[in-house]
């Protein structure tokens, strides 16, 4: 199943090379993103390639129930802009207009009933603390000189061994990193709350404008900054606090506010010869 992203800038034309590049190959296809395209039938001036598109190619347009851009301009009429394109996809397809940030362009949700086999990513290994001498030696010992190349099925075999022995020599020449945890804290339950009222509330007021509601939405939006940066120094002054010179947790503080770089170390050949960029 392939699941691309698009975006198209409202400067640029829709054309059916782009469309083919994302649809085809015998896979499912769910291709979702801010189109920018505009239909009579989505209550919306243009779009209409998209639409003959999807009915020349078998393909099904979803859109949310709702518009999903409110303009600041009173006079001007909502619409959508983000849409969903699939193709031979056996499964349904929501899309939800949520109110979960402080933008006239609000957020969509997609669902669907496709079940997922995902896998957490490797783990990025560490260059910086590669045993170069290792990778050289493992490299020396996998990669046969003088290969004979007489086809092009003898250079995709040595291409895939020599993809195989970089592969092989990078797991031997590096520690083992531990997954990263996200440091970032969870804001506190009373904020979350009170963000969800005021982006509710800025959502009633895009939708009405009703210049009632445009007083409370800017107050509900200076108390929710006001707490936000309250918190946030409660947050730093208590990482502050906990950093001790004992466990580098010190050190790795300053790095990360100073941003010191680190040099990476030199390609050292058998002769004694250091390979560098500088």
């Amino acid at each position: 199943m392939k699941i691309p992203v698009a975006y198209l800038s409202p400067s640029r034309l829709l054309i059916g090379a782009g469309l083919n590049a994302c649809f085809g190959g015998g896979l499912p296809v769910l291709m979702a993103g801010e189109l920018n395209v505009k239909h009579v039938d989505w209550n919306i001036r243009r779009g209409k390639l998209l639409r003959d598109y999807a009915d020349e190619n078998s393909c099904l347009i979803f859109r949310p129930g709702t518009p999903n851009t409110n303009p600041y301009n009173s006079s001007a009429t909502p619409y959508v802009l983000d849409f969903a394109l699939v193709e031979d996809l056996p499964f349904p397809v929501y899309l939800t207009s949520c109110s979960a940030l402080n933008s006239d362009h609000l957020p969509v949700l997609i669902e669907t009933a496709c079940p997922s086999s995902f896998q957490h990513p490797p783990d990025r290994p560490d260059f910086r603390s590669t045993d170069w001498a290792n990778f050289q030696t493992h490299m020396v010992e996998q990669i046969p000189f003088g290969p004979e190349l007489h086809n092009g099925m003898a250079i995709d075999t040595c291409v895939h061994n020599f993809s195989s022995a970089v592969l092989k020599a990078l797991t031997a020449s590096n520690p083992k990193c531990r997954p990263r945890d996200d440091s970032r804290p969870s804001i506190q339950a009373g904020i979350q709350h009170e963000i969800r009222l005021k982006n509710r509330l800025r959502r009633r007021w895009q939708v009405t404008r009703d210049p009632a509601l445009k007083p409370e939405v800017n107050r509900m939006q200076s108390s929710v900054t006001r707490r936000l940066n309250v918190w946030s120094e409660i947050k730093w002054s208590a990482t502050l606090e906990s950093l001790d010179p004992e466990d580098q947790s010190l050190w790795r503080m300053t790095k990360r506010v100073m941003r010191v770089p680190t040099t990476p170390s030199p390609l050292v050949t058998q002769g004694g010869i250091a390979l560098s960029d500088s």
